[in-house]
């Protein structure tokens, strides 16, 4: 075999794994962009935003193999796309409970997404306490020679318990996997502390959210304007009995 062919063979090989990889990219940028979305939606509809920060990740190739063959499957492409359903992660990390629910909802309720899968690690924690919810969701990728259906995996959780996960996964990563048992038991614990503080604090948020729509009822004035991209705006009076018409 000359050298000439091992070089064009390598690079059909690098165009394959960099054809099959970006689709997952772009499956990742379009969730993304949903969830910009659905932020300032929030934002300008009801001055609070149920979203606190995301983070999405692409596995390495180097990772699907050994993904892979730990399932003991076949070594194509094929196969990677019916066996690795988390090459494309999402996290999406949430202020309060009710708030990774209502998320999800807004996602899986979106038409061109497909729901594949979901899994409630909150109401069914694992046995080491571990807590999120995870949907696995087909993105609709337009490429431009096709359109491809792409499996991305969605994280949704509290403040608490991605603190949580991430010193778990640090304290396994420092024991290379075997952690003592007394450790174990303290992180279970802690997981529980964690999980009782998101539900003192969802009971805080309904309070103070049934105290500010007191207050909004009583300011009607405040009821007049509206904010779109920081600049706020005065709704007309007939556009108010217009729309308070519409209520009849």
């Amino acid at each position: 075999m000359n050298t000439s062919y091992q070089i064009e063979q390598i690079k059909k090989l690098k165009h394959t794994v960099t054809r099959f990889m970006m689709v997952y990219k772009f499956a990742l940028d379009e969730m993304e962009t949903k969830i910009e979305i659905l932020q300032q939606e929030f934002q300008m509809l009801h001055d609070y935003n149920p979203i606190e920060h995301t983070k999405s990740r692409l596995k390495s190739p180097e990772s699907i193999m050994k993904k892979l063959l730990r399932k003991g499957c076949d070594i194509t492409l094929p196969s990677i796309r019916s066996h690795i359903k988390d090459i494309a992660g999402l996290r999406i990390t949430c202020s309060f409970l009710s708030d990774i629910y209502r998320v999800s909802d807004l996602l899986c309720g979106q038409s061109d997404l497909t729901v594949l899968e979901i899994k409630d690690y909150i109401r069914n924690p694992k046995p080491n306490g571990y807590q999120s919810l995870h949907v696995l969701l087909e993105v609709p990728v337009f490429m431009s020679d096709r359109q491809e259906r792409v499996c991305v995996e969605v994280q949704i959780r509290t403040i608490a318990m991605d603190f949580w996960a991430s010193l778990e996964h640090k304290i396994f990563y420092k024991y290379n996997q075997s952690v003592p048992a007394r450790l174990l038991q303290e992180l279970k614990a802690a997981a529980d502390s964690a999980a009782a503080l998101d539900r003192q604090m969802e009971r805080l948020h309904k309070e103070i959210g049934e105290i500010k729509e007191e207050r909004h009822e009583e300011a009607g004035e405040e009821g007049k304007r509206i904010m779109i991209n920081n600049q706020q705006f005065t709704i007309p009076a007939p556009l108010l009995a217009l729309l308070e018409d519409g209520k009849e």
